[in-house]
């Protein structure tokens, strides 16, 4: 199993060993102990499993007052999966890390409290799982609009499907005296 640290600190790219035979695969998709010694920390208190067809765009999301970090994996089909730097006073902020997630490269993303959180869908249909260290809070939760030029995500499509509340979404100055304070 491999933990590879992305530009963003804390965000990690999770390559899980997979085992095939001539009956299919086993894998771990998550191990307290070895999670943990690659930076992944729990715990985690929620599953979720959502599915979008071709070009939908889900995101920026985030919670405030109650953030989640989110290991995030397609389980069947594909997506461009991206977190933010949402904290105020960060180095990074407003800066984002994207990588491809498929059904067929296993790969895992943790996005850690503190971060929004986006993908679109680039197969016919993608399948998402994925682990949150807090509870979902409606009313905790923001939208930062998908194509904020000042972040400026390289999205791999132009006219995604959006809902409603992500296509009137606020740019991400027009709501920094909401988002969450680094962490020292």
């Amino acid at each position: 199993m491999r933990f590879a640290a992305t530009e963003l600190p804390g965000v990690i790219l999770v390559e899980p060993d997979v085992h095939p035979d001539s009956r299919g695969f086993f894998l771990e998709t998550y191990h307290q102990r070895k999670y943990s010694e690659g930076g992944v920390d729990g715990p985690f208190v929620q599953d979720n499993h959502s599915r979008s067809v071709r070009g939908t765009l889900r995101g920026l999301h985030a919670q405030v007052g109650r953030p989640q970090g989110k290991l995030v994996r397609a389980v069947a089909g594909e997506m461009f999966d991206v977190a933010v730097d949402i904290r105020r006073g960060s180095p990074s902020f407003g800066r984002w890390v994207g990588v491809v997630l498929s059904g067929e490269n296993f790969r895992q993303l943790y996005i850690p409290p503190g971060f929004a959180h986006g993908f679109c869908v680039l197969s016919e249909r993608v399948d998402v799982e994925y682990k949150c260290t807090d509870f979902y809070d409606a009313s905790a939760e923001i939208a930062i609009l998908w194509n904020d030029p000042d972040i400026g995500i390289r999205w791999p499509i132009t006219e995604p499907v959006l809902s409603p509340k992500d296509a009137r979404a606020p740019r991400l100055r027009d709501i920094q005296d909401r988002l969450p304070l680094v962490q020292a």
